[in-house]
């Protein structure tokens, strides 16, 4: 439990003493006898240590002890010369004293000795014991007059720091609303709907007025009446700020703190609560897990500030589409659930078109737009699962699919790819273990990569995986599983440094110029110290940088081209040469030949397919060899495996050809056997 709550907690036991103690006053037990049961009570609630009754002798001179609770040798000191207020209780450093009088004079005093927490905290509800003691002894002055008890007890009750309601259920009538009550609820509507909760004969419970946003804890006891009739006395404490703390805890407990939205915890009930309805009522209900495409390029490329500010503005967003704005959970990172329950589920469909529409437009970061997609899986309950794991895990599996076909697109589980999704699982487990020691799995494989005139000019460096009982794993499974898991780098740091020994071992074997290509990806290529680690390799090894390629993929300078000039500008200032990878399949791409800092460009295999046979593919290829040999760049072109192929190509302004005509990628034994 926390303070504040502790602190809470102590008030409402000293309201409930109070209370307890305005019920004793009714007791036919003496003064001393009363006067002693409420110093036990005040002890224990208010933690002092001992309390004693005080009265001076019949001379006025001595004082003597009428009744005393706790370390009573430590209460009893020199008090002769104390000198009370006229009307309130006397604080000193650790003790508290409460004059009582007799005719305008004090006669009598309560001392309560070592207070364990500050006395001034307690004052008021000290002020009330005080005022309920005092009416307790003019009570007995009186001889238990009826009317001047009544009148004593209702001056008492008039101005505690609680409401007062006496309810009569035999006749059904209020014979008493103190002050507070009054006070509190002069509204008459708001008035009555709590007179008919008290007459309903409820126990504890909370009351909430809306008009001040207020809350009260009501509770209720039988008592004797004036008149020896049974009643019930119902007392109301305002607990507005202790609800206000319980919201915020709850807020702080179920919500992201970055985003607002629900957290996994309020997901997980929430979504037990919408399957158990859906058995109930009948229909069925889905759950949309989301991801970001690529998130990671935004935090890497423009700072996590940006990133949690693409974050909010997405979760915004999704909480303005109807039918969805209460069932928006974040799970941490950039994923997101989204519930639509039986209730909404006809609108699933207006539902997914709102989420597309909200990643079609640009968000505007760091005073410039940026693209970011999603990929969503959805599984259906009670269709695919009736438990929140199991939708879960599998919403999941339909996230990966999408993620592994092209990203950027929503897929429904099925149970085909389930089995297909265990085996991820088991292949992501094994790729961490590999990770650890990169060496002793990944392998570099080499392409030979052939000028026009059919020699040799170099290779590129290909990672190829191989599990012990399970063979090769092909490239296109297991590069896209370890960027999901986030495995890419320390993968891509390991082909570098491997590729460079090959290749300064290959310039020592008497090929001087041969270059060797080597894919950054883009994670990779979005480290702050991406220029460092390879600056590091090439120092390390002691290569000749003019012979190492970095190829990266058009895409990459499709959100923050200035970033990526700035980046391979740093690289080529180390003497590596730079490539554009896959080129033709991003956007702008005739403008990006003449922003970024190029020395190659590698011209896609699917323009090379039908090069001979379609006009458009042979035009495409032709337009940008003249193109790169306007400005100075040299052309490699990818996925060449026929020799008509091969035949056209050489009567174009192509330096480079790479593909199956010449060689598959291979390991570097059979590599040094064929061309060094």
């Amino acid at each position: 439990m926390s303070v504040t709550e502790e602190i809470l907690q102590k008030e409402l036991e000293r309201y409930k003493m109070l209370a307890d103690i305005v019920r004793m006053l009714d007791e036919d037990k003496s003064f001393t006898v009363i006067s002693e049961e409420i110093l036990n009570k005040v002890c224990l609630v208010l933690n002092f240590s001992g309390a004693s009754l005080k009265q001076k002798d019949q001379k006025g001179e001595k004082w003597k002890i009428l009744c005393h609770t706790g370390n009573a040798e430590k209460i009893f000191g020199d008090t002769e010369n104390l000198e009370f207020p006229k009307e309130s209780c006397l604080i000193t450093d650790k003790d508290a004293y409460l004059p009582l009088k007799v005719n305008g004079q004090v006669t009598m005093y309560i001392a309560f000795y070592d207070a364990k927490e500050a006395l001034d905290r307690n004052s008021s509800f000290l002020e009330d014991i005080r005022c309920i003691l005092q009416s307790a002894l003019n009570k007995r002055i009186t001889q238990n007059s009826l009317a001047g008890s009544y009148t004593s007890l209702e001056a008492i009750i008039e101005n505690v720091g609680c409401g007062i309601y006496v309810y009569d259920s035999m006749t059904q009538k209020c014979l008493y609303t103190n002050q507070y009550f009054r006070h509190h609820f002069r509204d008459k509507d708001k008035a009555q709907e709590l007179e008919n909760l008290l007459k309903s004969g409820c126990g504890h419970t909370e009351f909430y007025v809306n008009e001040n946003n207020r809350w009260f804890d009501v509770f209720h006891s039988s008592i004797s009446w004036v008149d020896g009739r049974k009643v019930t006395l119902y007392t109301i404490y305002e607990v507005t700020d202790k609800k206000n703390y319980q919201q915020k805890i709850e807020r702080q407990v179920n919500n992201d703190f970055l985003t607002g939205l629900y957290n996994r915890m309020r997901c997980e009930q929430d979504l037990g609560h919408f399957i158990q309805q859906t058995k109930e009522f009948g229909g069925q209900g889905a759950l949309l897990y989301m991801d970001l495409d690529d998130f990671k390029h935004i935090n890497d490329g423009l700072g996590h500030q940006y990133g949690d500010a693409l974050l909010r503005s997405i979760s915004h967003s999704l909480q303005r589409i109807t039918g969805i704005e209460n069932t928006c959970y974040r799970m941490g990172g950039d994923e997101f659930i989204i519930i639509v329950p039986y209730s909404q589920y006809t609108m699933l469909k207006t539902i997914l078109d709102d989420i597309c529409s909200i990643f079609s437009k640009p968000w505007f970061l760091k005073g410039a737009d940026y693209y970011c997609t999603m990929s969503m899986g959805i599984a259906r309950f009670p269709e695919d699962g009736d438990t929140g794991d199991e939708l879960i895990k599998k919403a999941d599996i339909a996230l990966y699919e999408a993620k592994k076909t092209g990203k950027n697109r929503i897929e429904y589980y099925n149970d085909a790819v389930e089995s297909i999704s265990f085996k991820r699982l088991d292949l992501g487990k094994k790729m961490r273990d590999a990770a650890r020691d990169a060496s002793r799995e990944f392998e570099v494989y080499f392409q030979p990569i052939m000028g026009v005139d059919g020699v040799c000019q170099g290779a590129e460096a290909l990672v190829r995986w191989k599990l012990d009982g399970m063979g090769f794993v092909s490239p296109s499974e297991f590069i896209p599983l370890a960027e999901y898991l986030g495995l890419i780098n320390p993968i891509g740091e390991f082909v570098l440094m491997e590729a460079c020994k090959r290749l300064k071992r290959w310039n020592d074997m008497g090929h001087p110029n041969y270059q060797l290509n080597v894919n950054l990806s883009v994670v990779q290529l979005l480290q702050n110290d991406i220029v460092k680690k390879v600056e590091k390799v090439i120092r390390e090894v002691r290569i000749c940088p003019e012979n190492l390629v970095l190829e990266v993929t058009e895409s990459l300078a499709v959100n923050d081209m200035a970033r990526m000039k700035q980046i391979l500008a740093q690289i080529k200032d180390l003497g590596v040469q730079v490539a554009m990878d896959d080129f033709g399949t991003g956007y702008s791409s005739l403008n990006h030949i003449r922003e970024m800092p190029l020395d190659i460009i590698k011209i896609d295999r699917c323009f090379i397919q039908d090069i001979g046979k379609d006009e458009f593919s042979e035009s495409f290829v032709k337009m940008v060899a003249e193109l790169a040999a306007t400005i100075g760049v040299k052309v490699c072109v990818e996925g060449v495996e026929e020799r008509e192929q091969f035949e056209v190509l050489s009567r174009m302004k192509i330096q480079q050809v790479q593909g199956y005509f010449y060689d598959e990628p291979m390991s570097a034994s059979q590599f040094e056997k064929k061309y060094i």
